[in-house]
């Protein structure tokens, strides 16, 4: 594929959906067969166009999996470092989600497992398991596993 094709084809993906630097250049080189300087140009073209624009998309990503997926800020921290984002965006977009959200999102789904596990010997060690997979602070789970199983 062409570099103008290419270019095309990521503006109209980009317009629809948020997408971070390094996963635009993965698919840019995909389409340009290998050709990394091309792929570079597409991206930096991309990015000059406020198409794409990693603190945008940390912010998103961070926003998303937190509310929806029920992930804690260690889980989104790791998965956006992965992706390549710089650790003052990826700071900056945690900053952003609502600590007391958080904390209610990690009750509801801390009271959903014990549901699965009551009666099981085991229930606090997989509560923290569980809970901390989830990527919350270790003191966060702790104290979410210990009202769970007070009842509160």
């Amino acid at each position: 594929m062409e570099s103008a094709k290419c270019l095309s084809r990521l503006q109209r993906l980009c317009s629809r959906a948020e997408y971070c630097r390094s996963d635009i250049y993965r698919k840019a080189l995909k389409d340009l067969e290998g050709d990394a300087d091309a792929a570079e140009r597409v991206v930096q073209q991309l990015v000059a166009e406020r198409f794409v624009d990693d603190a945008r998309y940390a912010s998103a990503y961070a926003r998303e999996k937190s509310s929806l997926q029920g992930w804690g800020a260690v889980k989104i921290r790791f998965q956006l470092k992965g992706k390549g984002i710089a650790d003052e965006t990826i700071r900056a977009a945690l900053e952003e989600i609502d600590p007391e959200k958080a904390a209610d999102k990690l009750d509801r789904l801390v009271v959903a497992k014990y549901r699965t596990l009551q009666g099981d010997p085991q229930c606090r060690l997989k509560l923290l398991i569980f809970a901390l997979s989830r990527g919350y602070e270790y003191a966060d789970v702790e104290a979410a596993v210990s009202r769970v199983l007070k009842g509160e």
